[in-house]
């Protein structure tokens, strides 16, 4: 009897605990470790449509449905002078949901338990030993209140450590900061407070201000996330004013008249929170027996919503690489490579939005060309089509799953490089969108696009006509 891969995923949020779901129902051999106890506060509650589908995939949708979470129908952008509903039920047929963190992440753990994957908690990976042909080859590890140990009883590595970064950030160095999107939110939650007028069911708003931006989100219970986007400068400035985080919150959310107009008569719940530091990219997220998933090898931006869609599409693409080298369908070599050109296709295009966004110069229109070209659209389509995909998260799944439907490499680069052509003219000095991990990047080349994604009848790689 042939002796089942064994794949040792280091992490247990969204990433992680999809990535080893996917695997065990492939016939793998899953150990998944996890330095947390379950549940525990994480925020990134508004999600998109290729969340669902991911997880329609792995078989927890209906359970997510059933469990209460608020169903997102789509959004409110009022962005300078434009605003624009986006409906994804109207438009592309999908939803998605608004999410409690804790809850989400714990439904998501469990259903990995619930499909073989061994599953601890309270167990942080501290090193990584490497041979001389770059493979890992050990994890030291510490218990709770215990001592260190060892496990090398792996085949293969699947770092999904989070902004901790066990391999990108701590081991190998390779993640560097965006130099655009050195920003900083502050958020907090409100009870009893309204939404936007013309908000789709259980919608997201999203509303510029001068110096920012900020997020309201319907959770379940009547709860409503709120925060604040701006530059990491700016807050620095302004902090010394106030006494407090909860103090400066109050204030900047009465600054502006949409948002403060949506509290009025909600009351202010629970701690103000505070986080920065969060742009980065590795500059490859894999190698021989690894690769690298989720927030351990890029986070963007809170804007458009993509960090729980780029974890759970860089795991089902991880988990599909892993499971067709080991089942012998192609090398582990093409696995990597196919991997590494999915997903940083998907990090290039929504950088390239996220970024374009942020110069604001170009209005609603110019923001809907630029996704049309992002995804090699003539631009005759509906005015808001592809924008909508791209925010979905659905174009990044066709394209991995339909050859034929990719854009050039070299049309999506070009348009990162009139991204960032057209912020050098607006920024004195550092500050550019840095797009040269895409860019300069060999993995990204011609041979990565001969093989498409598949999930039937197994989930896999399949070599397309060209390859």
């Amino acid at each position: 009897m042939t002796r089942r891969t064994r794949v040792l995923v280091i992490g247990g949020g969204p990433a992680g605990s999809t990535a080893a779901t996917a695997l065990a129902q492939e016939d793998l051999h899953v150990r998944l470790l996890e330095g947390a106890h379950f549940p525990r506060y994480h925020v990134g509650e508004s999600l998109t449509p290729s969340c669902r589908t991911v997880l329609e995939h792995t078989g927890i949708a209906e359970t997510l449905d059933k469990h209460g979470f608020t169903i997102k129908h789509g959004g409110v952008f009022r962005w300078n002078s434009d605003s624009w509903v986006f409906d994804w039920g109207a438009q592309i047929g999908s939803r998605s949901w608004q999410v409690d963190r804790a809850e989400f992440d714990q439904l998501l753990l469990q259903h990995a338990r619930d499909n073989d994957v061994l599953v601890t908690e309270g167990v942080t990976a501290k090193d990584v030993a490497i041979d001389a042909d770059g493979r890992p080859v050990a994890v030291t590890c510490l218990a709770d209140g215990g001592e260190p140990y060892t496990i090398d009883d792996f085949d293969f590595l699947v770092d999904a450590t989070g902004r901790s970064g066990l391999l990108s950030a701590r081991h190998l160095h390779n993640r560097q900061p965006n130099p655009a999107l050195r920003n900083i939110g502050i958020w907090g939650y409100w009870e009893d407070a309204a939404l936007l007028p013309d908000t789709p069911k259980g919608g997201i708003n999203i509303v510029s201000s001068p110096e920012g931006w900020y997020w309201v989100i319907p959770l379940a219970g009547g709860r409503t996330s709120i925060g604040f986007v701006t530059r990491k400068d700016y807050f620095g400035e302004r902090r010394p004013s106030y006494q407090t985080h909860e103090e400066m919150y109050r204030a900047l959310v009465e600054e502006s008249l949409p948002v403060h107009g949506l509290v009025v008569g909600a009351r202010m719940t629970g701690p103000v929170r505070v986080e920065t530091d969060y742009s980065y990219v590795a500059e490859s997220f894999g190698g021989p027996g690894y690769m690298i998933i989720g927030d351990a090898a890029a986070f963007l931006d809170p804007l458009l919503s993509t960090g729980v869609h780029l974890a759970l599409f860089s795991a089902l693409t991880a988990a599909a690489c892993i499971a067709s080298s080991a089942r012998g369908e192609v090398t582990q070599e093409e696995a990597l490579r196919f991997f590494e050109f999915a997903y940083r296709r998907s990090y290039t295009r929504l950088l390239a939005l996220v970024s374009i966004m942020y110069e604001r110069y170009l209005g609603k229109d110019g923001f809907f060309r630029t996704s049309d070209r992002l995804l090699g659209e003539a631009q005759d389509r509906d005015d808001s089509l592809s924008f909508v995909e791209i925010i979905a998260g659905l174009s990044d799944l066709r394209e991995a799953g339909d050859a034929s439907t990719r854009v050039l490499t070299e049309r999506l680069t070009e348009e990162a490089l009139k991204v960032q052509e057209r912020s050098v003219s607006g920024h004195d000095g550092p500050g550019k969108p840095d797009f040269s991990s895409v860019l300069d990047n060999p993995l990204i080349d011609a041979e990565s696009a001969d093989f498409r994604l598949v999930t039937s009848p197994r989930l896999g790689l399949e070599r397309t006509a060209r390859g």
